[in-house]
């Protein structure tokens, strides 16, 4: 341990270099690509991201460090428009890049990730058709470049992050499914702030004839609400942040996110709907005279699969979680520069509850070193639980795996 904390010190310290001084960390999702334009109305624009991660994770037999590198994200990004009103979106990704060897599966593979055509009228009405984030919670809608922190999702997934491929037994990837979403926002008026919206029909859990608990291929609807009541969040669409580094000013934004497919858990022979809620709270605060910038992040999630525990046995099980989860993260941007950065340190609990499968829960801290937003940031932080040792699976039996220690180093660049 006293190596691996020498190392981050060292690190940070080339970084940060004895000047200090205020600095203006900008935020500007993707918004710096190569752009290619004939005119107001018809352009390109082309980016790329990265993400990236050591870590050290103790054994729990002999209670050493195991350390390794991994691939988090290894992006392509096209966005265009080429009418007043109408736009595209298309994104790659490497799909379980560190799946290298021949036994793993799923298997490594470099693919499309989003491929939205969006039909944008004005700020109240606009249509996303075709492979798209659900609108659900403010976790997923952040997606992985734009979390508060590196290792940004801990709680259980919904359906389309849940599973591994597209397909008969599969109801999407990374948090991506096929079908369409209506969104827009609004100002009331009767109560300060801004009221969005999003909702979506997608294909989600598909299942064959004879394997799967949705042969007769129900589709699933998700949707999610949010009001802000100080600062509106200025972002692509319906798409979300983790933070916005104290630029878009004061934020206290509330959520509500669901989703539900019929026949969407278990398997064929013993199968459930699925109903997932979610409640996710941002607030954000400049303080006064250059003082820094403090952030929180809440989510509460509960989720109803109630299919039998027999389904575990069988080889069709759509396992769905079955229970409530809970995080929250508090951050504090610190308003002075060394080096070329700002440091922001940060804590964070998750609390993990399954109905028919033990708790399991962690404790984070951290520390970030925003060198440009989420454009470039690299992390050092620590976790302490079980949540990493005893991971998705919620079976009602043989789940093992005691809390240990993970120590990491993350970074992340976007172009």
């Amino acid at each position: 341990m006293k190596n691996w904390l020498s190392f981050i010190a060292v690190g940070f310290f080339i970084l940060a270099s004895p000047i200090a001084n205020s600095m203006d960390v900008s935020v500007k999702p993707i918004s710096d690509k190569l752009k290619l334009q004939a005119s107001e109305t018809r352009w390109i624009k082309l980016g790329a991201g990265f993400r990236g991660t050591g870590l050290w994770v103790e054994n729990q037999n002999t209670g050493n460090l195991g350390g390794g590198f991994n691939v988090d994200n290894a992006r392509l990004y096209l966005n265009g428009q080429f009418h007043q009103y109408l736009k595209f979106e298309v994104n790659t990704e490497c799909y379980f890049c560190d799946n290298t060897a021949s036994k793993d599966n799923p298997k490594m593979s470099y693919n499309i990730l989003d491929a939205i055509a969006k039909f944008e009228f004005n700020r109240y009405f606009n249509v996303w058709g075709g492979r798209m984030l659900a609108p659900t919670e403010r976790g997923e809608l952040n997606g992985p470049f734009f979390h508060a922190t590196h290792d940004g999702f801990k709680t259980p997934f919904f359906s389309q992050d849940f599973s591994t491929k597209y397909g008969s037994g599969g109801a999407g990837m990374y948090g991506r499914d096929d079908g369409a979403t209506l969104w827009g926002s609004v100002e009331p008026g009767i109560v300060p702030g801004t009221f969005s919206y999003a909702m979506g029909i997608f294909r989600g859990l598909r299942s064959s004839t004879g394997e799967g608990p949705n042969p007769g291929g129900n589709v699933l609807t998700a949707a999610r609400f949010t009001y802000n009541f100080l600062n509106p969040e200025k972002n692509p669409g319906y798409y979300t942040a983790g933070t916005y580094y104290g630029k878009a000013g004061d934020i206290l934004a509330l959520a509500f996110g669901m989703t539900y497919q019929k026949d969407g858990a278990g398997s064929l022979a013993h199968r459930s709907d699925f109903l997932g809620f979610v409640g996710d709270m941002l607030f954000e605060k400049v303080l006064p005279q250059n003082m820094g910038v403090l952030t929180a992040n809440a989510e509460y999630k509960q989720f109803y699969a109630n299919y039998s525990s027999a389904a575990f046995n069988d080889k069709d099980c759509f396992c769905m979680f079955d229970g409530k989860s809970w995080t929250v993260t508090g951050l504090y941007l610190i308003p002075t520069k060394i080096g070329i950065g700002q440091f922001q340190p940060y804590g964070r609990y998750t609390s993990v509850q399954p109905n028919r499968s033990s708790n399991r829960d962690e404790i984070e801290a951290g520390l970030n070193y925003i060198i440009d937003g989420f454009n470039a940031r690299i992390s050092a932080y620590y976790q302490h639980g079980d949540l990493f040792t005893r991971g998705l699976n919620y079976a009602p039996t043989g789940i093992s795996g005691r809390a240990v220690d993970v120590f990491k180093i993350s970074f992340q660049l976007q172009i």
